[in-house]
Parts: C-alpha cells; structure tokens; sequence
C-alpha cells in the first residue's frame, strides 16, 4: 500500500467511524459513542503521522503518543483533552470499569465531549489534507 492509499485509508476509516459514533449518539448508547470517538482521533492522528513521517504508524492507541510523535504543538487544554480521550478507550473497555463510565456517560457528557472530538477531528483533519 503506498503512503497516499494509507492516508487515505485512516482517513476514510475515521469518516466512517464518525458516522458510526453519531449513530450511536442517537440510539442513546453514550459511552459506545465515545469509545468510538476515540478510534476517530486515533485514525485521523495516525493519517497526520503517515503523512508527516511517509511511514506506517506505530500500533499504539494512545492519542497523546500519536501527537507527540506527529509534533503537534497542543495547549495544556488540548492535551488534557486528549488525555480525557484516551479513558473513553479504557473505561468503555474494560469491565471494572465499565459500568462506572456508562452511568458518567449521560446524554449531556457525551453531547458535550462527542461535539469536542468532531472540532478536534475537523482541525486534524485540516492538517492532513
């Protein structure tokens, strides 16, 4: 696969998967979306570091990891942010905790934190293309 079908590839894969957390949003299952969410940044990060580093990105799911290595230039804001992300991918995982994170999960947290991903996605995005 060259380095522009894998770009391509995170790209779409993070598209769909956006898709895929709405959908979730709406049949009410709050703390799937977010999990979700997570996979969203993930791939549009591992897309930036493809492009940035014209080589296949290293298997890891932390998003914090990925920025650092793509060089991106967070705020204090935005790495907590990212930080806050990467539980979505733990507590939604992982029975001890999962049961903790669905009743965290309302409507309005996840409203609140689906709208803070798809901005943060737009803005990778941007950088990608």
């Amino acid at each position: 696969m060259s380095i522009e079908e894998q770009i391509e590839y995170w790209i779409e894969s993070a598209d769909n998967d956006l898709t895929v957390a709405e959908h979730l949003f709406q049949s009410s299952d709050y703390s799937w979306c977010l999990f979700v969410g997570h996979l969203v940044l993930e791939k549009i990060l591992k897309a930036l570091y493809v492009r940035n580093n014209r080589k296949v990105p290293p298997k890891t799911h932390n998003l914090l990891t990925l920025s650092k290595l793509i060089g991106l230039n967070l705020t204090p804001e935005q790495e907590e942010f990212l930080s806050r992300v990467n539980d979505f991918n733990i507590e939604a995982r992982y029975p001890d905790f999962e049961m903790q994170f669905a009743e965290l999960c309302t409507k309005e947290f996840t409203l609140e934190n689906l709208s803070k991903i798809k901005g943060f996605y737009r803005w990778l995005k941007s950088l990608v293309e």
